[in-house]
């Protein structure tokens, strides 16, 4: 199960507009420059006006982006989550270095 919520355009870190479904690191650096130039985003549809967005994107992404609020990416609950394996034949063993006495005269 994963929880989702809504990530504000607007406010919205690099990192957090790429946790949009079919959004990379070029169509979120695209959504930071147009909210630089045009002083954001006033409606979720002003998203269309960012190239490389268009109406079936929008339809794909409307339910997970605001212009208001805090932004809030999706994060797998708890349950969700499973320890690491590990595999003891790539594990790295970390040699203890062996301390000399020091040597009087």
């Amino acid at each position: 199960m994963t929880v989702f919520a809504a990530v504000n355009l607007n406010t919205a870190s690099q990192a957090e507009l790429e946790s949009l479904k079919n959004v990379g690191p070029a169509k979120a650096q695209a959504i930071i420059d147009y909210r630089k130039k045009s002083g954001g985003f006033k409606t979720v549809e002003d998203l269309n006006n960012v190239p490389g967005f268009g109406d079936k994107t929008m339809a794909k992404l409307k339910s997970e982006i605001t212009v208001s609020g805090a932004t809030k990416v999706a994060t797998p609950a708890a349950k969700d989550l499973k320890p690491a394996a590990v595999d003891a034949k790539k594990a790295v063993k970390v040699a203890t270095p062996v301390l000399e006495p020091a040597k009087t005269k």
